[in-house]
């Protein structure tokens, strides 16, 4: 196998691909020549516009965890960050005062807003600031792609008395940051996505890839939101390679993030059977699934048969992403299973 292909969201999805890129340059994964190439296609419908900047979330953890940027304690962000703007922006009274861009994350930023004003568009900026991030360290080995250049956001409706339909909507981020989800979601509304078209070099990516990866990213507002701009899930359910899942929910929750609020408010079981089932079983039809096989933790063994009977291969390991040999073996087995 010379390429493989990842549909990620933010942190999940990123500590998923360091062990990943682990496994392929140390001979790890069985099949998989040193040399492959790795595609993320990333969620971008998390991005938020913030003090005139455009912020892009998952892409940015991606870019800053694969160049060893990151901050490791928060998950996100700059290694050894300073808030000053932060700072001096609430001295101002400047709202929105929940979500801080730290003095270096603020020169990414600005950076992806100066290109975009320019008329770049999304999927080149990302390139060139990629060019900063993963080539010193990759070469040509790993690429990163917005899953869209259009404009997608997640919203959260949530409950609010004083309103005259009894709930408001939030933008995904303030659902996160400021909620710290925890009140429940009660639908998740995605703008943009259905007039959305897949950006350069994503349905290429899926199609001609030797593996596609569903890695341990959210469901509904990471891995849903990718699959759900056009074409792309048709990609999926078409390429020619196998498509094999990690499961998010290890011993019946997430173990991070709001995976467990979101799937509630879309009506699917918090198990990691139920999520397998949502993905469904790849038959040929769009309508019916993307799986080809899927990983639960060894907490989860019980829910192995049940997937199996959905028509999806599944097996049970430990799915802790705890080192990066750890989360190589992960994804040696999910190679395992489908080969």
């Amino acid at each position: 196998m010379h390429h493989i292909t990842v549909l990620s969201g933010g942190v999940g999805g990123a500590t998923f691909l360091t062990g990943l890129l682990h496994g392929v340059r140390h001979g790890l994964l069985p099949g998989v020549d040193r040399d492959a190439v790795v595609t993320v296609v990333a969620n971008t419908a998390d991005d938020i516009w913030l003090h005139g900047l455009k912020v892009c979330p998952d892409l940015d953890t991606v870019m800053y965890t694969l160049g060893d940027g990151i901050d490791h304690e928060r998950g996100w962000g700059r290694r050894d960050e300073t808030w000053n703007a932060k700072d001096e922006l609430a001295a101002y009274g400047v709202e929105p005062t929940w979500f801080g861009l730290g003095d270096r994350d603020l020169a990414t930023h600005l950076v992806r807003t100066q290109m975009l004003d320019a008329g770049y568009p999304l999927s080149q900026v990302t390139e060139a600031l990629c060019r900063r991030w993963l080539a010193p360290v990759y070469g040509d080995a790993v690429r990163l792609l917005p899953m869209s250049d259009d404009r997608v956001e997640s919203h959260i409706a949530v409950a609010d008395a004083d309103s005259p339909s009894g709930r408001r909507v939030v933008h995904f981020q303030e659902y996160w940051v400021r909620l710290h989800a925890a009140v429940p979601a009660e639908a998740v509304v995605v703008v943009g996505l259905e007039d959305s078209t897949p950006g350069p070099g994503v349905i290429d990516a899926i199609t001609d890839a030797d593996l596609v990866v569903i890695p341990p990213s959210n469901p509904v507002v990471s891995v849903g939101t990718i699959l759900g701009v056009p074409r792309v899930r048709e990609a999926v359910v078409a390429t020619r390679a196998p498509v094999v899942g990690l499961s998010p929910i290890v011993g019946g929750t997430h173990v991070r993030g709001m995976a467990h609020q979101l799937l509630t408010s879309i009506g699917v079981e918090v198990s990691a059977g139920a999520v397998a089932r949502h993905y469904g079983a790849r038959t040929g039809d769009p309508e019916h699934g993307i799986l080809d096989g899927w990983l639960v933790d060894t907490l989860d063994e019980g829910e192995v048969a049940g997937v199996r009977e959905a028509g999806i291969a599944c097996a049970a390991v430990p799915l802790l992403m705890t080192s990066p040999d750890a989360t190589a073996a992960m994804a040696a087995a999910a190679l395992s299973l489908v080969s």
